[in-house]
C-alpha cells in the first residue's frame, strides 16, 4: 500500500457530540479538488441529517460505545482502501487519526483541535469546565449524555452569537458516549489505556496538528504539547499551526475554508513547521 504520489482519497473523522454531517462543507470543497472523500461515522452513527435525528430520538447506540470499538471500525474502513488515504480528524476524530497513524494506517494525518492521547498532560481550566457536565457523574460512563444549547455554545461555538450557535446546535449536535470521554479523561491513570501512543514512533506517516486560539474544550496548549512530544521523540515529519481566532467549531464557522485548504495543501507537501498566526 506504500505510495509516492499524494493520496487521492481523504477520510474525514468526526468528533464527539457530532456526526459525519459536520463535514458537509469540507466534502464538497475536497471533491471539487478531484478527491474521493469518505466520512465514516462511529458504530451506530449514520450519515446526513437522518443520522442526527436518529440519535436524538434514540441515543442508545452511543451508550457504552468505547474508543476501541470506534478505532477498530475506522481500521476496517481505511484498510479496505486500495491505497493509503489522507486522514483528517476533528476533536476526538483528531485523536483517532493520531492513533491510526501510530498503528501504520494512513499516508498522512491532520489532527484539528484533537483530544489528547495518553501522555499529554495539559489540562486548561476551560477544558475541565467544558467536560465537567459529563465527567462529574460516574454513572455517565455507560450512558449517552446529551449536551445543552448553553454547554454547546461555551464549548464549541463561543465565537458565535447565541442565535448563530443555536442554528449550529440544531443541525449538528447529538449526545455523547460517556464511556469515550471517561476513557480519554482518565487515560493518565489507566494501565493499557485505549489512547496509549508511541511518541517515538519514527515510522509513522507525517502528522500536522492544527489548533484554535479560542478553542475552549481542547485549547491550543493541548495541541502544542502533543506536537512538542512528537517532534522531540520521533524523526517522522511533525508540524503545528495555530489559527489564533478560531473556536472549536473551526470546521464550520466563517473562514473554515482557510483551515480546510491549509490542511490539504500541507498534506500534499508535508514539511516540519511550528507556526503561530497570532
Amino acid at each position: 500500500m506504500d505510495q509516492a504520489a499524494p493520496p487521492d482519497t481523504v477520510v474525514l473523522v468526526h468528533g464527539l457530540w457530532t456526526t459525519p454531517l459536520s463535514w458537509e462543507h469540507w466534502v464538497t470543497r475536497y471533491e471539487q479538488r478531484g478527491l474521493k472523500v469518505l466520512t465514516p461515522g462511529y458504530p451506530g452513527i449514520g450519515p446526513g441529517e437522518d443520522g442526527v435525528e436518529a440519535l436524538r430520538r434514540d441515543p442508545s447506540p452511543l451508550a457504552g460505545l468505547g474508543l476501541r470499538e470506534v478505532f477498530d471500525h475506522l481500521v476496517e474502513v481505511v484498510a479496505a482502501l486500495d491505497t493509503k488515504p489522507l486522514l483528517i480528524g476533528h476533536s476526538f476524530g483528531g485523536t483517532f487519526v493520531q492513533l491510526l497513524l501510530d498503528a501504520g494506517y494512513g499516508a498522512i494525518g491532520v489532527s484539528i483541535d484533537g483530544a489528547p492521547v495518553k501522555g499529554v498532560r495539559a489540562l486548561p481550566f476551560s477544558e475541565i469546565r467544558a467536560m465537567f457536565p459529563v465527567l462529574r457523574n460516574p454513572a455517565n460512563k455507560n450512558r449517552a449524555v446529551p449536551i445543552t444549547e448553553k454547554e454547546f455554545h461555551y464549548a464549541f461555538t463561543n465565537n458565535l452569537s447565541e442565535e448563530e450557535s443555536k442554528a449550529v446546535y440544531d443541525r449538528y449536535a447529538v449526545p455523547v458516549s460517556g464511556r469515550i470521554l471517561f476513557q480519554g479523561g482518565f487515560a493518565a491513570v489507566t494501565p493499557h489505556a485505549a489512547t496509549a501512543y508511541d511518541f517515538a514512533n519514527g515510522h509513522r506517516a507525517p502528522l500536522l496538528f492544527i489548533a484554535g486560539g479560542k478553542d475552549r474544550i481542547l485549547p491550543a496548549a493541548v495541541q502544542h504539547e502533543n506536537y512538542r512530544k512528537n517532534a522531540k521523540h520521533s524523526r517522522a515529519v511533525t508540524a503545528y499551526l495555530k489559527f489564533p481566532d478560531r473556536s472549536h467549531w473551526t470546521c464550520g464557522e466563517d473562514g473554515w475554508e482557510d483551515v480546510a485548504d491549509f490542511a490539504l495543501d500541507w498534506a500534499f507537501e508535508p514539511t516540519p513547521l511550528d507556526l503561530d498566526r497570532s
